[in-house]
């Protein structure tokens, strides 16, 4: 794709989106199902290029998966079934498949050699890599086990009671896949509340997990069945035309079956705190997950403060969250979120800087931004630096410029969102 030109001078967004399948969840399902005993059926899974790479990985763990459009059939034959590959894992661009299959891997009794594109080649494993470790795991890597590529033989491991330095989902999914292998209880103390994905599919898959606030238990030596299970819409993917709608004049998107996991929907909170026309509707359970559908209307805002136990609820969506804040009236701080500096990109940098470019007021701070509103944006040439997240956020400011807006590397934003364009196309007036 390359470079894309994008002079939209949107004059209002109607219409509904069945938003694509959830990243993080298409990625456990596929995983809970290579690990589980019989046959798993995934419907609505995310055909994004991250989730793909988590299908191949498997593959080459001997795992027979069969993929027909967005429903993938996975033959599990438990953890016991899964083989030395013949070739290295390459997890691509994928920080979730990396890390949670290097807590899979820990407990198997074979070689390994894992490896990934050249942004995951700059995002640290250490803080996987020490708790597995700990566990009995061996792991090499460069910088002693910190980057890319990542050796492990696993073997027996032995349960551990851990603090998690930081609030990462995909630190302790990858202890709890460990857990489910080892000897005894593993316990994980978390700082904040992350997104509780693993937890709720491995009781889906018939395990057993046991959360009390901030503390998870697991213990080992359980057996997992396959299942059916139907992937929610993704919200970190609807967020992008939330804020659409929201600051586009005469909008009104319905986004449908959208994942409504509580310990996702710290955008939906935000939003309405600045002010939001936000309405939900029929709420729900699918399968393991809390889903509804979402309208969004044109709304009148105002800045905010976000922080603290706020910021893992919404990590993701950060990026869009700053557009917002720049068609908001009056000052936006955004403290606490550390964890940017160590996504696909820097997203702090990143996301200040490519926003500065098209007239927004944003300064970068140590772990955050501040954003002066309500600011006019005009034309420039913007980059996603290969941050599919910054790619959509970026294309969708095209919509408020007054001018053309020129993205490069647009091509990024198929990792999480294949159909996003032609979405958007569905919405124009």
């Amino acid at each position: 794709m390359g470079q894309l030109q994008l002079q939209i001078n949107a004059t209002g967004l109607q219409g509904e989106i069945q938003i694509p399948g959830d990243k993080s969840i298409s990625h456990r399902a596929v995983m809970f199902g290579s690990i589980a005993n019989g046959t798993t059926k995934v419907t609505n899974f995310l055909l994004g290029e991250d989730c793909l790479s988590t299908i191949s990985c498997f593959q080459k763990l001997g795992v027979t998966i069969n993929q027909e459009d967005n429903q993938v059939t996975i033959l599990g034959n438990g953890l016991s079934g899964l083989k030395e590959p013949t070739d290295i894992l390459d997890v691509g661009n994928s920080g979730t498949t990396i890390r949670l299959l290097m807590g899979i891997l820990a407990g198997r009794p074979f070689h390994n050699i894992l490896v990934g594109d050249h942004s995951i080649g700059r995002r640290p494993m250490t803080r996987v890599v020490k708790p597995l470790s700990l566990m009995g795991a061996k792991i090499d890597g460069k910088n002693n086990g910190e980057f890319t590529p990542i050796s492990i033989r696993g073997g027996e491991l032995t349960a551990i009671d851990y603090r998690l330095p930081v609030a990462s989902a995909q630190v302790k999914s990858s202890i709890l896949f460990a857990g489910l292998q080892a000897k005894g209880t593993t316990t994980i103390h978390e700082p904040a509340k992350t997104r509780d994905h693993t937890e709720r599919m491995i009781r889906h898959f018939g395990g057993e997990v046991e959360s009390d606030g901030l503390t998870v238990k697991i213990s080992g030596g359980q057996t997992l069945t396959g299942c059916d299970f139907k992937v929610p819409g993704d919200i970190s993917s609807a967020a992008f035309f939330l804020v659409a709608g929201a600051i586009i004049p005469n909008s009104e998107i319905l986004l449908k079956n959208v994942g409504l996991n509580p310990t996702r929907t710290g955008i939906i909170d935000v939003m309405k705190d600045m002010g939001a026309n936000i309405t939900i509707l029929s709420k729900g359970i699918d399968e393991a997950e809390p889903t509804g559908d979402i309208i969004i209307k044109t709304s009148q805002l105002k800045g905010t403060t976000i922080e603290g136990d706020m910021i893992p609820r919404l990590i993701d969506e950060i990026p869009i969250i700053a557009l917002l804040a720049s068609q908001a009236d009056g000052q936006t701080v955004i403290k606490d979120a550390h964890e940017l500096k160590v996504k696909e990109t820097n997203r702090i940098d990143t996301v200040a800087g490519e926003l500065s470019k098209l007239g927004a007021s944003i300064e970068a701070t140590d772990d955050g931004m501040v954003i002066t509103g309500k600011t006019a944006l005009t034309s420039g040439e913007v980059h996603s630096h290969g941050d599919h997240r910054i790619g959509m956020m970026l294309a969708v400011a095209a919509l408020v410029c007054r001018g053309e807006v020129k993205l490069e590397d647009a091509e990024a934003i198929s990792v999480s969102y294949p159909t996003f364009f032609q979405d958007l196309n569905k919405l124009y007036r």
